[in-house]
């Protein structure tokens, strides 16, 4: 996780430059920077950070043989968690989702449909293990 958070880090800077580079080029060819592809940029600066900062912590309770160098093949063999096998409940959270982002496109209406559908499903993916033959 170490080398992801180095990547990620690296990552963030070359984001930061370009966005930089790309306002003032924009600047200098139109009078005015160009809002939509420099926001577009600065998030990614943002978004590459916000994920470098979630591994680095996370890295300090992950005892995985990634980043020890004396590690073997198979130390990584070991179950890595737990994933519901046979959850439908994925695929319904993805339709709902993706109907709510067709009202982007369609129309607000649409989100009437699709939020109902999507929370229905988040709530059942969240809470699948905590009743019925699975509950724990």
């Amino acid at each position: 996780m170490k080398t992801n958070v180095t990547i990620l880090n690296v990552l963030t800077i070359f984001n930061l430059i370009v966005a930089g580079v790309y306002g003032y080029w924009t600047y200098m060819a139109d009078g005015e920077i160009e809002v939509i592809g420099f926001a577009a940029l600065g998030m990614l600066v943002f978004l590459t950070s916000f994920i470098s900062f979630y591994l680095a912590k996370s890295a300090k309770n992950f005892t995985g043989p990634e980043d020890n160098p004396d590690a073997n093949i198979e130390d990584g063999e070991a179950e890595m968690g737990f994933f519901a096998p046979w959850s439908w409940w994925p695929l319904a959270l993805g339709i709902g989702s993706a109907i709510c982002f067709t009202a982007l496109a369609v129309g607000w209406w649409v989100m009437a449909i699709g939020f109902p559908i999507a929370m229905i499903a988040l709530i059942g993916f969240v809470f699948e293990h905590s009743r019925g033959q699975h509950a724990h």
